[in-house]
């Protein structure tokens, strides 16, 4: 039993939670299953595994600049961070074990309900979120249960999380095709319900066509910023460089000398909105590098092995559809959360901490999502959205994961929070901890088979459509014959003229 406990750990360690790995397999599989060349499968697996490569190089260039960032605004608007019985580090420590149980079990569900149910088409694959859910997850079973045995939770937490991954995707499916314009990935991150609360919220308030963000209008002297990189690194240097002249000087200097000990702090201001910048421009090249390979390499497994599937990927492949939108759904996010923080702070609510990376990612979101539903304005609505949700959930999740993983309400997306509010409040007035996965399988399971039978349906009808049409089309073409055959002239013509003669029937 150790052994098997061992294999799936290390499973968990090294092909979910390394997301180049699993997207480099997926990929690996689906070249396979479709029968290509050797020099294709090996090309393809290592262009998607280098696209991830790259993607994450970006993410770790701008994240480093965000980081920094929080510091600098959390020092210039004075905060100390709010106090905890317990760390995420020392709740990892404890249950690490049992949340890469749950990862790997979740996923065999998972897969299993994607198989049966064809209304589930959507693999999700976003590595590093089955990781974090899967820790949310774990904390709130024990928040709300006590600690229960590593048995139970694994199996709880595993039904709870496979049920997640495979209806997440789905009802974000309608919005996905308003932002790509196609069905052929899904969404598949954290940040879910604010796609579906700002796809929402923002609707009456402006056209998708007219508006967009892609589209605006700006004066000839300010359309350098059209040019998405330009604008980050002006958006992010002004903001920064105004926190820097608010926050302790000894902060300051310290972000930058780990940057370069000689450096003016001053100058590295400068130099880190732009790093941030790039960071950005190299996200967006592996992204369109790997997604050029997964989403027709994942062709052979939805044809082969789990016929009809597609793949859920993570937020950054939404980006290149509408980077400005990215860009405005961002600064509104952050300008959002920074007025709610000194709010907060003025009526002695809670301290709240700025998640500079779950602004800019769920920020994005919000602004991809609404420019899809009502152009510009519906970018501001998500970012801004996402500000609220981000600080009311930090301030009410936080004291509830107080004895597990208080921290987590400060690394959060919107779906971490609504998962952890439904989990510890049914916790509260339900006897024991099954009845969650019970019901949570049995709505998860009727919800499938009722797309599923509905979806089978609407296909029938199409094929009895087309085959009607078949069926009324082909006496139209008889009688264009018959009527043909018994015109005037007919049989002198097909007399004069035989089969395959070039000359022209003569009177």
């Amino acid at each position: 039993m150790d052994t098997v406990r061992d294999v799936l750990i290390w499973i968990a360690n090294n092909v979910f939670g390394q997301v180049a790995v699993l997207i480099g397999l997926i990929t690996l599989l689906g070249l396979v299953l479709q029968g290509k060349r050797i020099e294709d499968i090996v090309g393809g697996a290592l262009r998607a595994t280098l696209g991830i490569i790259i993607l994450f190089v970006g993410v770790d260039l701008f994240t480093g600049g965000l980081s920094s960032f929080q510091t600098i605004v959390s020092s210039a608007v004075g905060l100390e961070p709010p106090s905890s019985d317990n760390t995420l580090d020392d709740f990892l420590a404890s249950h690490g074990g049992t949340v890469a149980l749950i990862i790997t079990l979740g996923f065999a569900l998972h897969v299993v309900l994607v198989r049966v149910f064809r209304a589930a088409r959507y693999v999700y694959l976003t590595g590093h979120l089955m990781f974090w859910i899967s820790v949310v997850i774990t904390a709130c079973l024990v928040e709300a249960f006590g600690d229960l045995s590593q048995p139970v939770l694994v199996v709880v937490g595993a039904v709870l999380i496979a049920c997640y991954w495979t209806l997440q995707p789905l009802w974000m499916r309608p919005f996905m095709r308003r932002v790509t314009g196609r069905d052929d990935f899904g969404f598949g991150h954290t940040t879910s319900s604010l796609g579906l609360l700002t796809a929402l919220v923002a609707r009456p308030f402006g056209d998708p066509e007219r508006h967009s963000t892609e589209n605006l209008k700006l004066p000839r002297q300010l359309s350098f910023f059209k040019d998405v990189n330009v604008s980050t690194a002006l958006v992010i240097g002004v903001i920064l460089l105004v926190a820097m002249a608010f926050a302790d000087d000894r902060v300051v200097a310290e972000a930058a000398a780990a940057y370069d000990p000689d450096i003016d702090p001053w100058a590295w201001g400068v130099i880190a909105a732009l790093r941030f910048a790039g960071g950005i421009a190299i996200l967006l090249y592996g992204v369109r590098m790997f997604l050029a390979e997964i989403v027709p390499a994942f062709k052979g497994i939805g044809d082969k092995a789990v016929p009809g599937t597609k793949p859920a990927l993570d937020i950054p492949t939404l980006f290149p559809f509408a980077p400005t939108a990215v860009m405005l759904g961002f600064v509104a996010s952050t300008g959002t959360f920074l007025v709610l923080l000194g709010v907060f702070a003025g009526l002695g609510w809670f301290t709240l901490v700025p998640p500079m990376i779950m602004l800019f990612f769920g920020g994005g979101a919000g602004g991809v999502f609404g420019n899809a539903v009502a152009g510009w304005r519906g970018a501001l609505i998500g970012g801004v959205l996402n500000g609220v949700l981000l600080a009311v959930g930090q301030a009410v999740t936080w004291g509830m994961l107080g004895t597990t993983a208080p921290e987590l309400a400060t690394l959060a997306d919107p779906d971490w929070y609504f998962i952890a509010w439904l989990l510890i409040g049914v916790g509260a007035v339900v006897p024991g901890v099954w009845p969650i996965p019970i019901a949570v399988a049995a709505v998860t399971v009727g919800l499938l088979t009722w797309l599923s039978v509905r979806e089978g349906r609407r296909e029938r009808e199409e094929r009895e459509r087309a085959e009607r049409e078949a069926e009324s089309a082909e006496p139209a073409e008889a009688g264009g014959t018959a009527d043909a055959a018994t015109a005037p002239g007919a049989a002198a013509t097909d007399t004069a003229a035989p089969a395959g003669s070039e000359e022209p029937p003569r009177g």
